[in-house]
């Protein structure tokens, strides 16, 4: 089992609290599977580019997102959170 320390920036928290509580709790189940295994195949986790190059994604349902980076070994920081359209302007 891998061991993080999550932190939720600004940003994220206001997102999260205007998103709807379906999208809220799927996003809880997806934190907990990606703290037992980031590397889960439902989570699609992936290193972005563009404009959020060293950044990355994870799937919380088929259009909805979390954007995420790790600050150093063990924590990471959630940024954003969205379905692919807001986020991939």
């Amino acid at each position: 089992m891998i061991f993080f320390t999550v932190h939720f920036n600004n940003s994220f928290k206001r997102r999260f609290k205007k998103t709807d509580k379906s999208i809220r709790n799927k996003f809880k189940e997806r934190l907990q599977m990606f703290l037992e295994n980031p590397h889960h195949p439902l989570l699609r986790n992936h290193e972005l580019t563009g404009n959020f190059q060293g950044k990355r994604s994870i799937n919380i349902t088929g259009d909805w997102r979390a954007i995420y980076f790790e600050k150093e070994p063990g924590i990471v920081v959630f940024e954003l959170i969205g379905t692919h359209s807001m986020l991939y302007k």
